[in-house]
């Protein structure tokens, strides 16, 4: 029975060190610190923006697609981005950051649905933001742990790739892509 439960043992710790070493979470934003371009975000978020994208389940498969609106200005270091999302269900959905830029590559943002506050950094072409986001009541009102990374393409558009996640487990990730409005 010793060696059941041992054996059960080294296989949760591969799995942990797999997802931790291996996947999304396993990017350091010193990856990517050269090669690509850099992203100035005064520069590459600015003015009308859209964003198209989609949203998967605990199990992989899309269970919602969304537009969203973005408005960005900039005042020296602080910023706001107001977005209005409309998803395929009809719903729709305003959220406003406040983001700050700090020396070294860092980020600061807030937003009415966050617990506390956004942290992130630029490096190379990507940005990293981590930061805990509260469900609205009707979806569970749950907060979750967030890590998006944003990847800076040639043409100027950025991929946005997040994931959701409850007690270290995944349920949710989405995938976007913003650019500026033609």
């Amino acid at each position: 029975m010793w060696w059941f439960l041992a054996g059960a043992a080294l296989v949760a710790a591969g799995v942990f060190a797999r997802s931790r070493m291996f996947s999304f979470y396993g990017q350091m934003p010193n990856d990517y610190a050269t090669g690509g371009g850099d992203i100035v975000l005064s520069d590459h978020l600015k003015g009308e923006m859209e964003c198209h994208g989609v949203l998967y389940g605990p199990l992989g498969k899309v269970v919602s697609r969304f537009i969203a609106d973005m408005r960005i200005s900039w005042e020296g270091k602080k910023g706001r981005l107001d977005e209005l999302f409309t998803y395929d269900s009809g719903n729709t959905q305003t959220r406003v950051w406040d983001m700050e830029l700090q020396d070294g590559g860092r980020l600061t943002a807030t937003a009415s649905d966050f617990e506390g506050t956004a942290i992130g950094r630029i490096s190379g072409s990507t940005i990293q933001l981590k930061y805990r986001f509260r469900l609205p009541d009707e979806s569970g009102g749950h907060v979750l742990n967030v890590v998006d990374w944003m990847y800076l393409l040639e043409d100027g558009t950025l991929v946005n790739r997040s994931q959701f996640r409850k007690f270290g487990i995944k349920v949710a990730e989405l995938v976007a892509t913003i650019r500026p409005k033609p």
